[in-house]
């Protein structure tokens, strides 16, 4: 039986929000991730990385404040710091699971750079706050840097970086050998690791790229046969959070164009998760969309939970 090839992205539900809630959320994680295997899907794995990518952020600088010899670490390598650490617990997690069950599965995990244009409109109008408050003497210093901060009221000021739209997946062809080999890989964590392609050289990005457009293009380009978003909710919801909140079972590309422009979803929730989904049934148009909860997905699949977008 040929297997079902699927990209999974998971969100800040699957990791948590620390070191340590990351080592306990993994575990559960692992085992719907398991289930899917268990269930004939073939998976590449994508994941968040905001609560992480931030922490190293925010030691990185701190360790430069008491140690003054020390470097900040640029956007980009805290990326790839994030992409390692969080890959490694899903990676272990997931094959404890397998081998749990009497399935023998490599499970990879790839470092995955991201090409972004350095003229995209997100690096004048960054939005994706990151790293420590800062008192005001220390935001002038990364404003007389280039950097961008932001103010929050009563607490200080944060850097702020900008979130361009994707463009190439780099190490794409590494990632379709190993899903083709057979093997659970993880790639593009965070959105992958931005960078800016100058003649044959890549040099990484002060930015960060949205963890739901890089599923969208990840799942186009290995031509998946669906694409899985698990979120905290279980289904896409009309009227999310009021008394006439309805749970949406099916929806088509064109009607998910319709309720964007009506902007009927959240724009830092669920809207970039069907821009998405629109960008994969746009590349793949035989293919399916999925978004539910974690908790769900395993009863999602059997259709009985969840929210499914076709073309």
């Amino acid at each position: 039986m040929n297997k079902k090839k699927v990209v999974v992205s998971l969100g800040h539900e699957a990791l948590g929000y620390t070191t340590t809630e990351q080592w306990d959320a993994v575990k559960k994680t692992a085992k719907a991730l398991a289930d899917l295997v268990e269930a004939g899907y073939q998976l590449t794995i994508t994941h968040s990385n905001g609560p992480q990518v931030s922490m190293i952020h925010k030691a990185m600088t701190e360790l430069r404040r008491i140690y003054i010899d020390y470097t900040p670490a640029p956007m980009c390598v805290c990326s790839a710091m994030s992409q390692g650490y969080v890959g490694y617990d899903i990676q272990n997690s997931l094959r404890t699971e397998l081998l749990s069950r009497g399935i023998s599965q490599t499970v990879s995990t790839i470092l995955t750079q991201v090409t972004v244009d350095p003229y995209d409109e997100a690096f004048y109008e960054p939005t994706k706050l990151i790293g420590r408050y800062m008192s005001r003497e220390d935001a002038e210093t990364e404003i007389k840097k280039g950097n961008y901060v932001s103010e929050e009221p009563g607490k200080g000021f944060r850097r702020v970086v900008a979130a361009p739209r994707p463009i190439d997946i780099v190490e794409i062809e590494a990632i379709r050998a190993l899903a083709d080999a057979g093997q659970v890989v993880i790639a593009c964590g965070g959105g992958g690791i931005p960078v800016i392609e100058q003649k044959h050289a890549l040099k990484g990005a002060s930015a960060v790229i949205e963890k739901d457009s890089i599923a969208g293009r990840l799942a186009g380009d290995l031509l998946v046969d669906e694409l899985i978003i698990l979120t905290g909710v279980p289904f896409v919801y009309l009227n999310f959070g009021k008394e006439n909140q309805t749970p949406l079972e099916h929806l088509t590309v064109s009607k998910a164009k319709e309720l964007i422009r009506e902007n009927e979803f959240g724009k830092g929730t669920m809207l970039p998760k069907i821009e998405a989904a629109i960008s994969y049934l746009e590349a793949k148009p035989d293919g399916k969309v999925l978004i539910t909860s974690l908790s769900e997905v395993t009863n999602a699949i059997k259709g009985r939970s969840g929210t499914v977008i076709i073309q």
